[in-house]
């Protein structure tokens, strides 16, 4: 009798094979390297692994001359076949000869989701800048007290500090109900190999079935779906961090660019009511940080100190440094320490001045000042092999012209309405501000953050149209933030007088200027 399959809303099981003939398995297997494919058949071919990526052996009863003619004679044992790729490691060869071997010997009946899954992963601990990743932030949503506020959306809860439980096999239940019956997931967990993160891969296919239907067959048989369709999205989950690290959607074959988009949105609006219970329930907030080294994710959105200490607050966030910015003894003057290193005698001194013009000296001493300047405000961050870079900034000024009140000169340090400032109240221009001037700031940063930013512009416009120039920043290398430390260094960029957002101590890759403050993409990040 013919197996009946049907439509069903489960996720694809781990042992659902693939044909070896299949395009697809060869590209994800020609993606690694000979040393990355010999190291993860040893891992199929072990004790654990054998019920979801068991090889194809031969039975005792058959007969070795059936085999004869195989190219690839299956073997008769386990430990037979670990001893073959074990050997494989210790001599030279081709990829190739080792893909030829698993798709047409020892897999030549297929390959399972599961070892797909670790073929992908092992691809991603091998170039771990394949994938561009952004972070979120896992906030607690404020509960509706009233009937009234029922009916409203929630808004995020900011002075709570509740944080999901996380248990994997009890998240990946509740974040299956939020896939669409028509298409199919299969997830796999793993903890990464070298950073305190829990890995999950994605991978799903448009197929309402969960069986052998759901995959195609051999090359140019006709299935219910291509396999070329399918998408593959990751999410990190960091150690001791209210973050979650969510990766681009990339597929086997071509795409739109709004399939990707809405299956990300998709997997961003699961994550957070899979985490969710009753009576708690949680949202994620874009942090504006995009990169593709993860090291800088965590480093920035993980479980350290780091993560409100960036820029020249960095030096308080080492452990081993018991300064701090509130103690009332001066802390030891940065390179001060490398010039008693470095110090020489006075005569050497007396006859190098001599040595030197006084262009030199100058030169040397502006060099030095560079340093200290650029000591103090990127701190301990931002250099060349901290291996915590990012690749690109994006920043768009969101500041009005200024007008020509605004740059008239002040001729005291209190202007009146008469001097520009159409308030009808007294301002200061230098000094510290006042108590009560730093409470309105904060009642005003408040409300703008509360509001929609385009509420905010119609606002602050309503006394007359202002124009806004169109200035939008792009920074490119493999590390921007240790790239604008070396230009403050050679006296390109002036360390003094730059913004604090150009030190990456706010911690954003997209972001709007707005009154010299930076803030997130569509009001997130800060």
């Amino acid at each position: 009798m013919a197996r009946i399959t049907i439509p069903t809303t489960a996720r694809l099981p781990s042992s659902l094979r693939v044909d070896a003939s299949n395009p697809v398995v060869a590209k994800v297997l020609n993606r690694l390297s000979r040393p990355s494919l010999l190291s993860l058949a040893l891992d199929w071919l072990d004790e654990d692994n054998q019920a979801l990526s068991a090889p194809y052996l031969r039975a005792e009863e058959d007969d070795e001359d059936e085999d004869s003619g195989d190219f690839y004679p299956p073997s008769s044992s386990l430990s037979e076949l670990r001893e073959l790729y074990v050997e494989s490691q210790s001599r030279k060869g081709s990829k190739r000869e080792v893909v030829d071997r698993i798709l047409e010997g020892d897999w030549r009946h297929g390959l399972t989701m599961y070892q797909l899954a670790m073929a992908d992963l092992q691809y991603l601990y091998d170039h771990p800048t394949s994938q561009k990743w952004s972070a979120y932030r896992i906030v607690p949503l404020r509960l509706p007290e009233t009937e009234a506020d029922a009916e409203k959306p929630l808004r995020p809860d900011g002075r709570s500090l509740d944080i999901p439980r996380f248990h994997p096999s009890t998240f990946l239940h509740s974040l299956q109900a939020q896939v669409l019956p028509d298409v199919k997931a299969h997830y796999n967990f793993d903890r990464h190999k070298d950073l305190p993160l829990l890995m999950l891969r994605i991978f799903i296919l448009d197929s309402p079935y969960n069986t052998d239907p759901a995959v195609p067959g051999r090359a140019g048989e006709r299935s219910t779906v291509g396999f070329e369709s399918s998408r593959t999205v990751y999410i990190a989950f960091p150690d001791a961090s209210p973050h979650v690290y969510i990766s681009k959607s990339q597929t086997a074959g071509p795409a739109t660019a709004g399939e990707a988009k809405s299956l990300r949105s998709l997997v961003i609006e699961g994550i957070p009511k899979a985490l969710s219970r009753p009576r708690e329930r949680y949202a994620l907030k874009s942090t504006s940080l995009s990169t593709r080294n993860m090291a800088e994710l965590l480093h920035r959105r993980g479980p350290g100190r780091t993560n409100a200490a960036a820029g020249g607050w960095s030096i308080y966030a080492d452990e081993k440094k018991k300064q701090s910015p509130l103690d009332t003894v001066l802390p030891t003057p940065p390179l001060s320490e490398a010039d008693e290193g470095d110090s020489i005698s006075p005569l050497d001194e007396t006859s190098r001045k001599r040595a030197l013009s006084p262009e030199t000296q100058h030169r040397e001493k502006a060099s030095k000042r560079r340093k200290l300047v650029a000591q103090a405000r990127f701190g301990d961050s931002a250099k060349i092999d901290d291996g915590s870079g990012v690749e690109r900034v994006d920043v768009v000024m969101d500041d009005p012209f200024p007008s020509a009140a605004s740059l008239a000169p002040d001729d005291g340090d209190v202007v009146d309405e008469q001097d520009g400032d159409a308030s009808g109240h007294r301002r200061t221009t230098g000094g510290r501000r006042s108590l009560i001037e730093k409470e309105f700031l904060q009642e005003a940063e408040a409300r703008e953050d509360a509001q929609d930013p385009r509420d905010v512009d119609a606002e602050q416009d309503k006394d007359g149209p202002r124009w806004r120039p169109e200035v939008r920043l792009t920074f490119h290398g493999s590390h921007v933030f240790a790239g604008l430390r070396q230009l403050v260094e050679m006296g390109v960029i002036d360390g003094e007088r730059m913004p604090g957002w150009m030190t990456g101590e706010e911690g954003v890759t997209i972001g709007a200027v707005r009154d010299g403050r930076i803030r997130g993409h569509k009001g997130s990040g800060i």
